[in-house]
């Protein structure tokens, strides 16, 4: 009886463009849910130690682990004390700090631990239903994660507001990677030093307004510096009654127009092809809107509005500059291209630059993207002149 020959069966091993580009995609979103579910994982391990270890460990010693598994956990417990022991054999713990058992217990054996022990727990969660359903959507990513299969963006998107939820209800304080505003990404955190500040970038504004709506970049604003021709990002986008209300609440601004009689404004109304005075009367009907905003305010002077008569380089919306929370909207002006063509960067202020180190050991700090941003802002805001 004969074989066939391997070559015979017309198997295709190799991997065209289309497949390469398909499991990249895998592997990223993998890597993004992984990220989120290690961080959780980890929170979680610090949780069940501080709770439960200070009862059982002073009866049971190193084996307060297996105490609080009880008869129900057995299997899983010996599991975890079985492969730990394998790791020491192999050398595979490289930070003492992981040399026990908790660190080799799994996500839904950290969370049998927390239900089975809850009147222990209820001290510090509130709500012990809401941790279920979110463990349960987590389970679903770390089903798909852990047999590398697929994951939609769908499950992922779950993931990763089940992870911030989860990381918030436990109580991670200030470096919880989520934030009002437009969350802190767990990816960005620890890579986002290559990048500098920069945690967006955007083909168009339509596409930036699809992940950060105008409400939520100005909606809390403490602080809000604009710069660009006719600002229309926050003029179209940004009711004058939401403005007032923010500049009422305490919100300084200071709105930075290009000068619409200005020779700037006619060489952008060329390059883009428009009608003479088209650009400047659009510019004209923003900064009287802006004023009509500025008559209603009880403190006029919280809402100060100038005009430049240099050439365009960038439109920038520099909100709470001055703080950790900041977050600017950064567009180069393109020869071509109208302002809602443009690419769009998204910064992070509060000092996120990279670190550098400087021979000798130390440290320092370079500064990013936002902050050059803000003293071209703070540059332009000199030369200008007030309107009135």
């Amino acid at each position: 009886m004969s074989l066939v020959r391997p070559m015979e069966i017309g198997a295709e091993l190799d991997w065209g463009a289309e497949a390469w580009s398909e499991v990249r995609t895998r592997a990223r979103r993998a890597g993004r849910a992984y990220i989120w579910l290690n961080l959780v994982e980890q929170r979680l391990r610090a949780v069940v130690s501080a709770v439960l270890r200070p009862i059982y460990e002073p009866v049971h010693g190193g084996d307060w682990v297996i105490a609080a598994a009880g008869p129900a956990g057995q299997e899983w417990v010996q599991r975890a004390v079985a492969v730990r022991e394998v790791s020491r054999r192999k050398g595979y713990l490289l930070d003492p700090a992981d040399d026990n058992v908790v660190s080799f217990l799994t996500l839904p054996q950290l969370r049998e631990l927390l239900v089975q022990h809850w009147p222990c727990f209820e001290p510090y969660l509130d709500d012990r239903r809401e941790v279920e359903l979110v463990l349960d959507e987590l389970e679903v990513a770390r089903n798909v994660v852990s047999r590398n299969r697929a994951l939609s963006e769908t499950v992922l998107a779950q993931a990763e507001r089940a992870s911030a939820r989860l990381l918030e209800i436990l109580g991670s304080g200030t470096g919880s990677p989520s934030a009002d505003r437009l969350p802190i990404d767990a990816v960005e955190d620890l890579v986002g030093d290559r990048y500098a500040d920069v945690v967006g970038v955007h083909s168009d504004r339509v596409r930036l307004q699809r992940q950060l709506p105008a409400e939520d970049l100005f909606g809390n604003a403490r602080r809000l510096d604009a710069v660009g021709i006719g600002l229309n990002l926050l003029v179209q986008n940004y009711s004058g009654r939401r403005l007032v209300r923010l500049a009422e609440s305490g919100c300084r601004a200071r709105l930075l127009f290009l000068n619409p009689a200005s020779s700037a404004v006619r060489r952008r109304e060329r390059e883009l092809g428009l009608k003479k005075g088209e650009m400047s009367r659009s510019v004209e009907m923003n900064i009287l809107h802006m004023r009509r905003v500025r008559a209603r305010l009880r403190d006029p002077g919280a809402f100060e509005i100038h005009v430049f008569d240099e050439t365009p380089r960038f439109t920038a919306y520099l909100v709470n500059g001055d703080g950790a929370d900041g977050l600017a909207v950064v567009q180069s002006y393109l020869r071509k291209a109208r302002g809602m063509e443009a690419p769009v960067l998204v910064l992070r202020g509060g000092g996120r630059g990279r670190e550098v180190v400087r021979e000798g050991g130390a440290e320092e700090g370079e500064g990013g993207l936002f902050g050059t941003y803000r003293e071209e802002f703070e540059s332009v805001w000199a030369d200008s002149r007030p309107v009135s």
